[in-house]
């Protein structure tokens, strides 16, 4: 169904990595498509990736000052305090100066700015969670979720039961946002640009767009023992010093950029970390998955327990720990290159959960919450 009011505006914030920014764009792609007179405005990050993403897919965007929220003391503890005040003021007058209805946020710590400005504005807030438990950046935004009347959404239904301070109403699970591109890939397409023909099988490792070493190492060391079954493509992240040349069966790429969804449809099993984003674009194509969770000192362990969860419902199998080592990451490839039937229920247990559609289910709340909010001011 297609809405018609006058220019409407909602803004949405986070930012500081592609995890926080790909979901929200597929929401802001959804509420464009279903709402043509609903403008979309960004507020992250004034540094970093976020502008050039957010700008490249057609959206305003406005820069905020941003600082990382911290559990413990440390030198940058003031700097970042005053990068969060500043943040909160400059992202109060961008919200005023463009008229936002509603405020969506995608998480990370530039968010939390963004809806405290709103909340102080009246506008009612909107967020995401991601990730199987909620960070701190989300739990702070929480209070600001409560106090306008807005909604939450949990990827998994697990996380709405972790939630403290919000009535069951303002919950809705609704699994992770993927972009429309993933929903419709063709896998023909992404074996034409590799360059391979129809009856190659293919292995997608990701190394992340930032580089993960563990993961990129590890392929180094099993690369023999895939190519004995998968043409080896290899997205390995920029400014890593990759200097594995291209080859008849491995095929590496700093980053695959427009053209990932078809990629990622051409391939028969993905092997990566398990960050929210690229398992729930796995999770709509069917992938089977072999995943490396980021684990260890420096995580709050989020990536283990998103894989744990997708385990759990045999969609992947995890290597963590003592597992995640070269011998374990070949035994578990050569284990589903030889068993098609393993595959399959692997792939049909994924595509159960990537079913889930999320950009579909905030969309539609937003476009609600303006519809409610129009009638209420007389203005449908």
């Amino acid at each position: 169904m297609l809405y018609h009011w006058g220019m409407l505006t909602v803004a949405f914030a986070g930012g500081g990595t592609g995890g926080h920014i790909y979901p929200g764009l597929a929401v802001a792609e959804r509420l464009k498509s279903a709402c043509p007179e609903c403008r979309v405005v960004w507020i992250g990050s004034g540094r970093g990736m976020d502008r050039g993403i957010v700008e490249g897919a057609g959206i305003e965007f406005r820069g905020i000052p941003a600082g990382k929220l911290r559990r413990y003391f440390s030198l940058r503890t003031v700097p970042d305090a005053l990068r969060v005040a500043a943040g909160f003021f400059a992202a109060r007058r961008a919200l005023k100066r463009e008229g936002a209805r509603l405020l969506f946020s995608k998480g990370g710590f530039v968010s939390v700015p963004p809806c405290a400005a709103a909340a102080s504005l009246g506008i009612p807030v909107f967020a995401h969670e991601s990730d199987f438990s909620p960070g701190l950046a989300t739990r702070l935004c929480l209070r600001f979720v409560r106090v306008t009347g807005g909604r939450f959404f949990a990827a998994y239904a697990d996380t709405a039961r972790l939630l403290r301070g919000l009535p069951d109403g303002m919950v809705t699970v609704s699994g992770n946002p993927v972009r429309r591109a993933f929903r419709g890939a063709d896998p023909a397409r992404g074996r034409a640009f590799l360059g391979l023909g129809p009856e190659e099988r293919v292995l997608l490792a990701l190394g992340g767009s930032q580089g993960a070493r563990e993961v990129n190492g590890l392929v180094r060391e099993c690369l023999g023992g895939f190519q004995g079954h998968y043409a080896v493509v290899h997205q390995h992240g920029p400014g890593h010093g990759w200097s594995l040349p291209r080859s008849a069966g491995y095929i590496p790429f700093p980053y695959i950029g427009e053209e990932m969804p078809h990629v990622l449809a051409a391939a028969e099993v993905v092997v990566g970390r398990a960050g929210a984003g690229a398992l729930w674009e796995s999770a709509a194509l069917g992938k089977p998955m072999v995943l490396i969770p980021l684990s260890g000192p420096g995580t709050r362990g989020d990536q283990v327990e998103n894989a744990r969860f997708f385990e759990r419902e045999g969609a992947a199998v995890v290597l963590a720990g003592a597992d995640a080592s070269a011998r374990g990451l070949s035994a578990a490839v050569a284990a589903l290159a030889g068993d098609p039937g393993r595959r399959a229920r692997m792939s049909g247990a994924a595509l159960r959960i990537g079913s889930l559609d999320g950009a579909a289910i905030i969309g539609d709340s937003v476009i609600e919450a303006l519809r409610q909010g129009m009638a209420g001011a007389g203005g449908e």
